[in-house]
């Protein structure tokens, strides 16, 4: 395990940063998950205005989901939502980032 890989074990533990929540992958059973939740405003170019729109992503590592797919479900308490576009890994592929949208 690299020392990176073991810091984002430490991060999605605590509970300051990451939370619970289940995957629902197409046709298999649910999957507890852990995620850290984020919502960054998003600007879009449409013509030559620009709209800033909401958005809802998640990290989740790679171990715990191992292969996601744009329409599997995802809950985060209460809330609901589905895996919209492809999931990105990051550089050291430990991580996806899902962009999620209300279910």
């Amino acid at each position: 395990m690299t020392a990176f890989a073991a810091a984002m074990d430490a991060i999605f533990a605590d509970i300051n940063m990451a939370v619970d929540a289940t995957w629902y992958p197409a046709g298999g059973a649910p999957v507890p998950i852990r995620v850290i939740r984020k919502a960054p405003d998003e600007v879009t170019a449409f013509g030559s205005a620009q709209v800033l729109s909401e958005t809802t992503l998640v990290d989740v590592r790679v171990s715990e989901m191992a292969n996601p797919k744009p329409g599997d479900g995802i809950s985060i308490g209460a809330d609901k939502f589905t895996i919209q576009g492809e999931p990105k890994r990051d550089r050291d592929r430990l991580l996806w980032t899902l962009e999620l949208v209300p279910a």
